[in-house]
């Protein structure tokens, strides 16, 4: 079985972003989104999850409300709004270029320089 992906910095905001573009999630939700995404890829700890989603309301990226989950317990919903989705779409631009960039430096073979 493959080892989880480490994080980068600045990457656990996007992935909550994209998350969320998916359609409305609460926190479980989200961490489970991000998981069936990256295919297994990627597990959120709980303890990073809930500060980011925090500091992403708090920046008006997220939109929330309280409830009923599918448990019919009470949960906080998030979705993207207006600005989560043009950050969304600048930083998917950024970490696009960023990784194209990566892979043709590493793609490199002597001689081709």
């Amino acid at each position: 079985m493959e080892k989880s992906a480490e994080l980068l910095p600045g990457t656990l905001d996007l992935l909550i972003l994209k998350a969320v573009s998916l359609g409305p999630l609460h926190g479980y939700g989200i961490l489970s989104r991000i998981q069936q995404i990256s295919r297994g890829a990627l597990e959120i700890e709980q303890g990073a999850l809930y500060p980011a989603l925090h500091r992403l309301e708090e920046q008006g990226l997220l939109a929330s409300e309280w409830s009923l989950s599918e448990t019919k317990r009470k949960a906080k919903f998030y979705r993207l709004n207006t600005a989560g989705k043009r950050r969304l779409q600048q930083e998917t631009e950024s970490w696009n270029r960023l990784a194209s960039a990566i892979g043709l430096a590493l793609g490199t073979r002597r001689g081709e320089v």
